[in-house]
């Protein structure tokens, strides 16, 4: 907790407000700029004492259940709301989620990334979008058709996917997929769509259930991954998670080492992709 820096933000966002701004009537002319603190507390449904306390910086830690209301009596922006939470040593609530959307700035990126495979996934396994060379690599391992598209389903459910992956990989990989969906359902705390895929899951595979028991939790942020393609072999290739605007979608970037036998294996992939596979899309994004 930053009781000073907390101290100060709460003194500039009371300023700035005007009392017709939140609702209250002006009055008699005020001696301080912006609401009283007596009326941030008498919105936020706190004491004025320690409210007063915290612009003072000598309050104990504000707990999240007291945040939130402060947040809307101070009609906080969600980049200000997130700072307020810092400023009080806590973790920021979970922000708006863009759901099966993909943004148009993040199709653009993906028209763009021509040298590497890329894909556009939500957390809980979902793929929304992908470029041409992506479909080129997965081929029919991975679709953006809704009936057919998370990736954690198809895993634990379709034995042929997993031919698509050397088979002392598929233990890791099995387990990053559950671990990886765990630490989600925890974010998105009681989301149906969440609840309903691990509830799936648990009744259609012994596998996903066992795993799930082990209680593992680990965001996927980086790594590596390898693929048996039928023309070029087994590749191996950088896997990179970037972040997005919501935080419940990313962008995982497949990449080689340039000069390497896999980034040649990725270019032959450029030419004969379309060949291998003549039942792709041209717009390979959709969702």
């Amino acid at each position: 907790m930053n009781r000073r820096e907390l101290a100060d933000f709460l003194r500039r966002c009371r300023e700035r407000l005007q009392p017709q701004d939140v609702g209250l009537s002006a009055g008699a002319r005020r001696r301080t700029p912006g609401l009283r603190r007596e009326e941030v507390a008498q919105l936020a449904g706190m004491s004025a004492d320690y409210y007063m306390r915290l612009e003072q910086a000598r309050s104990p830690q504000p707990s999240t259940q007291l945040l939130a209301p402060l947040a809307r009596a101070l009609r906080l922006n969600d980049d200000e709301r997130d700072h307020l939470y810092l400023l009080a040593g806590h973790r920021p609530p979970i922000g708006r989620q863009a759901g099966n959307h993909v943004r148009p700035g993040l199709l653009f990126l993906l028209d763009r990334l021509t040298d590497a495979p890329a894909q556009i996934l939500n957390d809980i396994g979902d793929l929304l979008a992908q470029n041409a060379l992506a479909e080129s690599l997965f081929g029919g391992v991975c679709s953006t058709q809704p009936q057919n598209r998370n990736i954690v389903w198809r895993w634990f459910t379709d034995p042929s996917i997993r031919a698509a992956y050397p088979v002392e990989d598929q233990a890791y990989y099995g387990r990053l997929h559950v671990a990886d969906l765990r630490a989600a359902l925890a974010r998105r705390s009681g989301d149906p769509a969440a609840l309903d895929l691990v509830r799936r899951l648990r009744a259609a595979s012994e596998e996903f259930e066992t795993l799930w028991e082990r209680h593992e939790v680990g965001v996927r942020r980086q790594g590596n991954i390898r693929v048996i393609h039928p023309t070029v072999g087994v590749i191996d290739l950088n896997c990179e998670q970037l972040l997005s605007p919501a935080e419940d979608q990313h962008l995982l970037l497949f990449t080689a080492s340039p000069g390497s036998h896999n980034a040649k294996q990725l270019e032959l992939l450029r030419v004969v992709g379309r060949e291998l596979f003549p039942g792709l899309r041209e717009d390979a994004h959709t969702s």
